[in-house]
């Protein structure tokens, strides 16, 4: 295979197309089962998505097994800046196990970023899936129908801030995130900073905190809530279809 370089430009120099892959992030699991199943041999717990996957866990993003992944004598092991930490990218390397490493702050780098891994990675074709993603999300931004927030953490309260998927992807579907402007990209914020009257609707989601009827609306009083999927609006991959769909119709109830 060519010298192949990751979404942080690290070379890997794969002696052939890889047959057992674990992937650290479960976007990515989702869009390998999706495209080559057959080389899917480790995956997090976090990993629920396809709801059959039959593959050995080794654990969560922020703390894989990295003896089991060594055990499992991957070709590569599939991991994401955000949701991997670099100490434990280092250190398979170092035990001689190469690591993709993608990087993705936005809806086209998803769409690039799983282009290359599977192509380039891979050497899969590109799914339809792919294709339909970036029919859907490609193109001009529409005009802002509302203004949302979205709280990833309670106590202490965590919000989606500047320069993440999640916040651009809302942006493609209509919805300005009221913490785009925030110096940080995940801020800590007082629950007031979120429940106020400028806020037409606040996004909460079954993921990283499982947000429920009973636990999370009852906090606001001055904005209004909704409950939807974590997945839908913050993993890449075969989820864009349903979320397009999903954002599409909470879109035209606002």
């Amino acid at each position: 295979m060519p010298l192949l370089h990751d979404d942080m430009g690290t070379a890997l120099n794969l002696v052939r197309p890889p047959r057992r892959v674990v992937s650290l992030v479960p976007s990515l699991t989702e869009a390998i089962a999706a495209a080559r199943p057959d080389v899917l041999v480790g995956a997090t717990h976090w990993c629920t998505h396809p709801g059959d996957l039959d593959v050995v866990r080794v654990r969560g993003t922020k703390n894989p097994d990295r003896e089991a992944i060594v055990a499992l004598r991957p070709d590569l092991v599939i991991a994401n800046k955000e949701e991997n930490r670099e100490l434990d990218v280092t250190r398979l390397r170092a035990a001689g196990v190469p690591v993709w490493v993608t990087v993705i702050e936005t809806v086209p780098h998803a769409l690039d970023s799983l282009e290359r891994m599977l192509v380039e990675a891979l050497q899969a074709p590109i799914p339809d899936w792919l294709d339909a993603a970036r029919a859907f999300w490609s193109g001009p931004l529409p005009d802002v129908t509302a203004t949302v927030a979205v709280p990833i953490w309670r106590d202490p309260w965590m919000a989606v801030g500047r320069s993440t998927f999640t916040g651009d992807l809302l942006r493609r579907a209509g919805l300005a995130n009221a913490f785009a402007e925030h110096p940080d990209r995940y801020p800590h914020v007082a629950l007031e900073e979120i429940d106020r009257t400028d806020v037409d609707v606040v996004l909460l989601p079954d993921e990283p905190y499982e947000f429920s009827e009973s636990d999370g609306p009852e906090s606001f009083h001055r904005a209004p809530t909704r409950l939807v999927s974590g997945r839908l609006i913050t993993w890449y991959g075969p989820s864009l279809l349903p979320a397009h769909d999903m954002l599409r119709q909470l879109v035209a109830t606002l």
